[in-house]
């Protein structure tokens, strides 16, 4: 048996609070080892914390300004070299998102260069068990985090599909603030052979109410999604499950799309705050639809879909209210002309580190104001299927 093959079997069988140990075993035996670590990225995405089976005794490092951060934001492998020993930083990255980093020590006469393939195989393998694991262990959850997180953060994060994903089609990233204290944003994706859709939702309310507001929505939509709903009856089905619980008292707007893979036609239902931006030729415009009413505001509401267009080498930015509302100490709201110029300047950053780097312009823009509502950004990067003639740039308009 090939040994990533045997790897992998080990993998499975394996206790799912065991499988550093079983790669730690692998490594050893392979390459002569000394140590392997795996650090996750916590929930702000602002450290990476070490998976420990006891009491967590070992200190986080920076995602910037340190060498496993450097392998975790270029997603390249970062090989250093120290006094008698050699250090490979590895990003675990699973269908575009990124959990960690996989550092493995070794003897300076050990060639890493040459091992890097074999090495990013094992951080695959790694990274497909992990998430199977997480059904039955809490470790990799709680390793993720820097600090406690509050009952409605611990809702919305269980709520949430990933923080990333990436086809050949398309690359999207999201990152909610505060991430710790989250009260009713959320977002939501599934990917067919034909299709994506992809939600944007923010609640009203906070703590705990606002949480299980969103948490019907979202599962209503998804209940609906996967009953085989059009997108207008997506939004139908779930504004009629959240005014059959609240009767108008509370409600949920939401920004409802699905893309078609082969042509880059997006079908779209506008039902409440949630906003898009489009960078297209270095041009930035926001992208306007019809207001509809949101979700559960009141009793049988219709929906109305409408459309437009992606072209390869688009970028999508959407942001929540907390967003685009935030004013800076001078009264200019984010989304006036800031957001315009932060999506410009990200431009090059692949889509995973774009919310992030809007949320951290976010901050400065407020000055020495904390958050006082979720902020949520959600990337889309759209390649298209040229090679299949799926999308024609010239014929696809917005």
């Amino acid at each position: 048996m090939d040994k990533f093959d045997a790897l992998e079997q080990a993998l499975r069988s394996a206790a799912p609070h065991t499988l550093v140990d079983v790669v730690t075993d692998a490594l050893a035996e392979w390459y002569r080892a000394d140590d392997v670590q795996l650090r996750l990225a916590d929930y702000g995405m602002r450290s990476l914390q070490a998976v420990e089976t006891g009491p967590g005794t070992t200190e986080p490092v920076p995602i910037d300004g340190s060498a496993q951060g450097r392998a975790f934001g270029s997603q390249e492998p970062h090989v250093t070299k120290g006094p008698a020993r050699v250090e490979v930083h590895l990003p675990v990255t699973v269908r575009g998102d990124r959990l960690g980093v996989l550092t493995v020590r070794m003897s300076e006469d050990i060639d890493a260069e040459a091992l890097l393939p074999d090495l990013q195989r094992v951080c695959e393998a790694l990274g497909h068990e992990i998430l199977v694991a997480e059904r039955d262990t809490d470790l990799y959850v709680l390793a993720r985090r820097a600090a406690r997180l509050t009952l409605a953060a611990e809702m919305q994060w269980l709520l949430l599909p990933g923080r990333a994903c990436a086809r050949s089609e398309f690359a999207l990233g999201a990152h909610l603030e505060p991430a710790y204290a989250i009260f009713g944003d959320n977002y939501d994706w599934s990917v067919s052979a034909d299709h994506l859709t992809l939600t944007v939702t923010n609640g009203m309310g906070n703590g705990i109410e606002a949480a299980l507001l969103t948490s019907l929505a979202v599962n209503a939509l998804r209940n609906a999604r996967r009953a085989g709903l059009d997108l207008a009856g997506q939004a139908t089905l779930a504004d009629q499950a959240v005014y059959a619980h609240y009767q108008g008292r509370a409600y949920v707007s939401v920004l409802l799309l699905r893309f078609d893979l082969d042509s880059g036609e997006v079908e779209v239902v506008d039902a409440g705050s949630p906003r898009l931006w489009r960078l297209r030729d270095r041009v930035v415009e926001p992208i306007d639809f019809e207001a509809q009413l949101p979700l559960g505001m009141f009793e049988d509401t219709v929906y109305e879909p409408e459309r437009f267009a992606v072209r390869p080498g688009d970028r999508l930015l959407f942001g929540s209210d907390g967003v685009y509302d935030s004013s800076s100490p001078a009264g200019e709201r984010y989304g006036s002309r800031t957001l315009a110029r932060t999506l410009l300047a990200t431009s090059l950053l692949p889509p995973t580190q774009v919310p992030g780097a809007v949320l951290r312009e976010l901050a400065g823009h407020r000055g020495d104001t904390p958050l006082d509502d979720d902020a949520l950004v959600v990337c889309l990067d759209w390649y298209g299927r040229d090679e299949r003639g799926g999308v024609d740039g010239d014929a696809a308009t917005g």
